[in-house]
C-alpha cells in the first residue's frame, strides 16, 4: 500500500464511523424520515418533491425545482432581486457589473459571441392570465407584460441545469460565508418543526438547529422514555426544554426530567444544546464520544472508495489515496450574477485560475478525480460524467482522450498536485478572497470548520 493509503487509513479509521451517511447519523431512517415539512396552499400545477440534496423543493407539473434569486449584499452593492421586483431578462449582458472589489465595472466579458442570457439559463415560471394568486404564491408582472408567479414575493424561475424531476443542479440552500455571490436557492415548504427550532443546510446534510441557529445533539445512551444526561453531563449539556403549552406532534414527543420540566424529543432521542460549542450551528459537540447532531435528512453517500482524511483545520473528503477532494466555484462579476463552474459554462475563468490558461497546466496542477473502471453513480449528488480535458467541457464517451471523472452537483471534483501527504490542504482556498467567488475550496465535512478559516 503507498504511503497516501496507508496514512490515510490510519488518519481515517476513527472517522469513518460519524460519516457512514443512513446509517449512524441521528434520526434518520430512509426518505420516509426526510418526508416532513407543512403542509401549505399550492396554485393548481405545482408540487412538492423530495430531493436527495436539498429536502422538500417546489416544483412545476413537469418536476422542474423551482429557484428564488435572494437579494443580496456584495462589496460593492446588491445583487439578485428584491421582493416583487424580477430582474432577469433576455438580454445578454456584456460587462462587469463592479459588485466584487477590486475589479471596476465595464470590463468585457469573455465569449460574448457565445453568452447566455439569465433567462437562457433561469426561464421563469410564467402565469396565465387567468391564474390566482394562493396563500404566498403571488403574481407579479414582468417589464414585457408577461406575468410570473412568485413565492412570498421573491420571482420563481426553474433551471436550465435541471434535467430529471428533483434534480437541485441550479442551486442550494447550503451558505456559510457573507460574501458568497447570490447564487439562485431552491424554494420549498417549511419544514415541520416545533416554535424555536430551524433547519441549517451543511455539507453532511439537513442539521436541526434552535431558531438562535445553536445546533442541537442527541446521546446515545438515551431513548425516548429517559434521559441519561444527568448531574455532572448537565454541566456541558443543556437539554432544549419545551414551552408549557408544546404538545407533541408527528416526529416530535415530550420527555418529562423532572416535575415540570419538559424536553424536546425527536424520532426517540432527547434534544440538547452544547453548552461549549463557540460558533452558532457547530458540530464542536459531535466530537465528544456519544453524541452527535441530529439531521432531518442525511446528505447522499459519496463515492465507494473515496475517504474521510484528518486534517490541522478538520475532516475533508479524500479520494482512495487519501489526496484531498476539491470543489470549484466560480459566479461570474455580472449584473446578472451568473455562476460559472459548470461543464457546460465558459471555462476562460477556470482555465485562467488553475494554469494561467493553458488546459495542461491545469491537469497538472488540478487532476480530475477519475472513476475507476465499473464503478457506477451512487446517486444524483456523486455522478460520474465524462470530460474532455482540453477544454472542460462535457464528451461523448467514446470521444477520443476522454476522461470518466467523478462530479459533485454535475461539477467535476479535482486534487491538488501540491498535496504531498494525506490531510494536506495546500490547494484550499486557490483563486479570489481565498476561494470564495472563483476558485478552488477543500471538501470539507464540518462547515462550522469553515467560520475559522475563510
Amino acid at each position: 500500500m503507498s504511503e497516501w493509503g496507508s496514512r490515510g487509513r490510519r488518519a481515517a479509521l476513527s472517522l469513518v464511523a460519524a460519516f457512514a451517511f443512513g446509517a449512524s447519523l441521528p434520526g434518520v431512517a430512509g426518505e420516509e424520515n426526510a418526508r416532513s415539512w407543512r403542509e401549505v396552499p399550492m396554485p393548481p400545477g405545482f408540487q412538492v418533491i423530495v430531493s436527495e440534496l436539498e429536502g422538500p423543493v417546489f416544483a412545476d407539473a413537469d418536476g422542474r425545482t423551482l429557484y428564488e434569486w435572494p437579494q443580496h449584499v456584495l462589496r460593492n452593492g446588491y445583487s439578485g432581486e428584491a421582493p416583487g421586483t424580477p430582474g432577469c431578462y433576455d438580454e445578454p449582458t456584456t460587462v462587469t457589473a463592479g459588485l466584487m472589489s477590486p475589479y471596476p465595472a465595464g470590463i468585457p466579458l469573455p465569449e460574448l459571441d457565445t453568452r447566455p442570457a439569465c433567462t437562457d439559463l433561469w426561464p421563469p415560471v410564467l402565469a396565465e392570465e387567468d391564474a390566482e394568486p394562493v396563500g404566498e404564491w403571488t403574481i407579479l408582472e414582468r417589464r414585457d407584460g408577461a406575468l410570473q408567479w412568485a413565492y412570498e414575493e421573491q420571482p420563481l424561475y426553474t433551471s436550465a441545469r435541471d434535467r430529471r424531476p428533483g434534480d437541485v443542479l441550479g442551486g442550494t440552500r447550503r451558505r456559510y460565508q457573507r460574501d458568497d455571490p447570490a447564487y439562485r436557492v431552491p424554494v420549498g415548504p417549511p419544514p415541520a418543526l416545533p416554535p424555536g427550532f430551524a433547519v441549517k443546510a451543511t455539507s453532511v446534510g439537513r442539521m436541526l438547529t434552535t431558531a438562535s441557529n445553536d445546533a442541537v445533539y442527541a446521546y446515545a445512551e438515551d431513548d425516548a422514555e429517559a434521559s441519561a444526561c444527568r448531574g455532572a453531563c448537565l454541566q456541558r449539556w443543556a437539554p432544549v426544554t419545551a414551552p408549557a403549552l408544546a404538545a407533541a406532534q408527528g416526529d416530535w414527543t415530550l420527555l418529562e426530567r423532572s416535575p415540570g420540566v419538559r424536553q424536546w424529543v425527536f424520532r426517540g432521542q432527547p434534544l440538547y444544546t452544547h453548552r461549549l460549542d463557540r460558533h452558532s450551528w457547530s458540530q464542536q459537540g459531535s466530537d465528544v464520544p456519544g453524541w452527535s447532531n441530529v439531521f432531518l435528512q442525511p446528505a447522499p453517500a459519496w463515492p465507494a472508495g473515496f475517504t474521510v482524511q484528518a486534517t490541522l483545520a478538520g475532516n475533508v473528503l479524500a479520494d482512495r489515496e487519501g489526496r484531498t477532494i476539491y470543489v470549484y466555484y466560480c459566479a461570474d462579476d455580472s449584473a446578472d450574477q451568473l455562476a460559472c463552474d459548470h461543464p457546460v459554462d465558459t471555462q476562460v475563468y477556470r482555465l485562467a485560475m488553475c494554469g494561467g490558461g493553458d488546459p495542461q497546466r491545469c491537469l497538472a496542477h488540478w487532476p480530475y478525480v477519475l472513476a475507476g473502471e465499473g464503478q457506477e453513480s451512487p446517486n444524483r449528488t456523486w455522478t460520474i460524467v465524462t470530460i474532455d480535458p482540453r477544454t472542460g467541457r462535457f464528451a461523448a464517451d467514446d470521444a477520443p482522450g476522454a476522461l470518466r471523472v467523478w462530479a459533485y452537483r454535475d461539477r467535476p471534483v479535482y486534487t491538488f498536485g501540491g498535496d504531498e501527504r494525506p490531510g494536506d490542504v495546500a490547494g484550499g482556498g486557490t483563486g479570489e478572497w481565498r476561494g470564495m467567488r472563483n476558485g478552488l475550496r477543500a471538501f470539507w465535512l464540518r462547515d462550522d470548520y469553515m467560520q475559522g478559516i475563510l
